[in-house]
């Protein structure tokens, strides 16, 4: 657990650091996220796990979530200016709660719960490729479904939602396999596999909370 402590800590400073320089530099927004993507396709796909790969990972979605921060801070800077650092609280909240209902067992991730999990996290999978399809003809203005009035908002909340348990499923993870003794390199799948989920679960927070602004 020490092990995987220390990796993720590292993971986090050097993916602070990378939102700095997207903060500050906004137009490599688009070039890091792709470049993430690529990066966290190698991750998952590659069958020894690599800390050069995971930590390359940490930088590129730095610099894609200060490049994304920044062009929501500077949107909202009227309706919603503290958007960013809520969402940074929320992320971190978040996180602190699903640790505490894991750790205390109000959250059981036995059988059943994998099967609603993976059944939820399939319907929302579906439901993002079509409104991103669906975003190309024009609906919500460009944002697919996502932009579609209450219904962006319902997805947003299922979002935040699904990837807050998704945290849970991550500690799991964890638990096991240190349980199985699993090996001290691995540590660093399990430091990657929690950066893509708070990754993931602050973007859909930066856009919830942009919602609830009520600036379209």
């Amino acid at each position: 657990m020490d092990d995987v402590i220390v990796k993720t800590g590292m993971l986090f400073a050097l993916l602070l650091a990378g939102a700095f320089v997207g903060w500050s530099s906004p137009g490599l927004t688009f070039v890091a996220f792709f470049l993430g993507l690529g990066l966290a396709f190698a991750n998952i796909f590659k069958k020894q796990v690599s800390p050069g790969l995971v930590l390359a990972y940490g930088a590129a979605e730095g610099v894609f979530l200060g490049g994304l921060s920044k062009m929501y801070a500077t949107a909202y800077a009227e309706t919603a200016p503290n958007l960013v650092s809520q969402a940074v609280m929320g992320t971190l909240i978040a996180f602190g709660t699903m640790l505490f209902l894991y750790k205390s067992n109000i959250i059981k991730v036995n059988g059943k719960f994998k099967k609603v999990f993976m059944v939820a996290m399939v319907s929302y999978l579906v439901i993002a490729v079509a409104s991103l399809i669906s975003s190309f003809f024009g609906v919500g203005g460009g944002w697919g479904f996502y932009g579609a009035g209450g219904l962006g908002m319902l997805l947003c909340i299922a979002g935040v939602a699904l990837a807050s348990f998704s945290l849970v499923m991550d500690f799991e993870m964890i638990t096991q396999s240190i349980a199985q003794g699993a090996p001290e390199k691995e540590a660093w799948r399990m430091a990657f596999g929690l950066a893509i989920t708070l990754v993931w679960l602050y973007t859909e927070l930066l856009r919830l909370i942009a919602i609830f602004s009520g600036d379209e």
